[in-house]
């Protein structure tokens, strides 16, 4: 007798409808997988044998075929054992087959109990878009997957479970669909009103926040730049739903998000010693990388100069495209890679250089051989350039002043809410993604203004994209006082935060 089960697999963030077909015949006790399986597919025959006896179900001493189509696309992972499972109890007569509009994941224990697999989200949102109603899937990750409207979600826990449901004796109720509320709650040990002094710096924090602008910090050992840095997720616009499900289903297919969605946007903080692959992505299956664990919140590189020369380079791409392709021999994953990159670097290997304080030990090539680690076009992707000076005694033993993150956060979510409005029906989130097709309309500049990027264009030794960057900077500026039009004393401030190259890399 033949069965046929509805399942989905996995490619990148994207799912495909996979179909487990089983055979079961007359003949030799046999078990063959067929449709290019992977390793942990073919191991699936001992979990479901296993799985089948101990939940009371008779496992049919014959010549047992499965098939997984398309068959010329290699399946992997342990998702199928429930498929498989429900196959051969359907060909063998023990349940009823599931519907055409059921889609069956999960894999099995050997005592029949179902386990939550990486993945869910994305196929869930896959099936879905395909015309899938329903869903059975493991109670584990019906969290995650019940907030996709239109997809009735059915939470089981072990193999006898779903038979008793399709058999019409215990019915399964679905997971009511669950309503997107993003996290408001701050960061207390991060909060911008505990750091001291270096009011420029968090002012040009507050505009990277707003703008999705990449920024980094440069200064001597303790001036604040890693508190700076660690402060940012409390000022962060609030997550939208869109982008909370783009980055849920990055989490998912890495297993990190089995209790829910995402509410807050991410922040990952990788230490230099890390290689470019764990940066990008990639291994055996193409899993996302950090540049990709990233999106949709920031990534933070400390000591920016450390970091090896590959890794640093392979960032140019993401952070010009807002997405990472990567290819081998056999497959091509293309991953989201929409970052707010915030670096932070000492200025020579002593961390002295430029210190109004201090003296620095470095001679000058020691110098140059250290900045010259940050290459010049990822310099040029970077956005707002910030020199950080020590802190002075009474700033770091007085009273604590200046605005909390609540405030700061205020104004962020007001630009934001700006550009969303200007970008509706666009893929663009926030100035930083805005478009060369765009550019010349949101960034229109006065002949006041002309002149002045003309100057800081030729003063500078600025290149065609770090001028279209400081563009974007003003617009951001403008919008955070609420301007229509970018002002003189708008592109100003934006043009001072490129001012740095001329003291540490000119």
């Amino acid at each position: 007798m033949l069965s046929k089960i509805l399942s989905f697999g996995l490619l990148g963030l994207g799912g495909y409808p996979v179909v487990v077909e089983t055979d079961i015949s007359s003949g030799m006790p046999i078990y063959e997988t067929v449709g290019l399986p992977g390793a942990a597919v073919r191991e699936s025959k001992e979990r479901v044998r296993s799985a089948i006896r101990n939940s009371e179900f008779e496992y049919p001493q014959k010549r047992i075929t499965i098939n997984l189509a398309p068959a010329d696309t290699k399946k992997s992972g342990a998702i199928y054992d429930l498929p498989i499972a429900m196959g051969i109890l359907c060909a063998s007569g023990q349940v009823k087959p599931p519907g055409e509009d059921c889609v069956l994941l999960g894999e099995l224990s050997l005592d029949g109990q179902l386990r939550s697999v990486a993945g869910a989200l994305p196929m869930a949102i896959s099936a879905k878009e395909a015309g899938v109603s329903k869903l059975f899937i493991s109670s584990q990750n019906a969290i995650e997957t019940s907030y996709i409207e239109g997809l009735s979600v059915y939470p089981v826990t072990s193999l006898r479970q779903i038979v008793n449901h399709f058999n019409g004796k215990v019915k399964i109720m679905p997971c009511e669909t669950r309503a997107f509320e993003p996290s408001r709650v701050g960061i207390a040990k991060n909060d911008m009103s505990y750091i001291r002094g270096q009011n420029h710096a968090k002012r040009a924090l507050e505009i990277a926040a707003a703008g999705g602008h990449n920024i980094l910090f440069i200064g001597p050992p303790g001036s604040g730049k890693t508190m700076l840095a660690r402060s940012v997720p409390s000022i962060l616009p609030d997550l939208t739903f869109a982008e909370s499900l783009e980055i849920s289903k990055i989490q998912s297919v890495c297993g990190e998000n089995v209790d829910g969605i995402a509410t807050s946007r991410p922040f990952r903080s990788p230490h230099h010693t890390l290689s470019t692959a764990a940066l990008t992505g990639g291994g055996h299956k193409i899993m996302p990388g950090e540049v990709s664990l990233a999106h949709g919140g920031v990534l933070f590189l400390d000591e920016l100069a450390e970091f090896k020369r590959g890794a640093l380079e392979a960032l140019r791409q993401p952070l010009e495209d807002k997405e990472i392709s990567i290819a081998r021999a056999n497959s091509k994953v293309v991953y989201p890679a929409g970052i707010m990159l915030i670096a932070s670097t000492n200025p020579c290997p002593c961390g002295n250089f430029g210190s109004s304080d201090k003296q620095c030990r470095c001679t000058p090539n020691e110098i140059k051989r250290y900045l010259s680690r940050i290459s010049g076009p990822l310099l040029d992707r970077i956005d707002l350039h910030i020199g950080m000076e020590e802190i002075s005694y009474s700033e770091l033993t007085g009273e604590r002043s200046g605005e909390t993150s609540a405030q700061v956060k205020e104004r962020v979510n007001a630009a934001r809410r700006i550009q969303q409005e200007r970008y509706e029906g666009t893929d663009i989130h926030s100035n930083a993604e805005l478009t060369n097709e765009l550019l010349n309309d949101v960034c229109r500049l006065s002949k006041e203004c002309e002149r002045m990027m003309e100057k800081a264009y030729n003063t500078f030794s600025l290149s065609a994209r770090a001028m279209t960057r400081v563009k974007k900077v003003a617009r951001t500026v403008a919008d955070m006082e609420g301007s229509e039009t970018i002002e003189a004393k708008h592109l100003a401030e934006a043009i001072g935060y490129r001012a740095q190259d001329e003291k540490y890399w000119r």
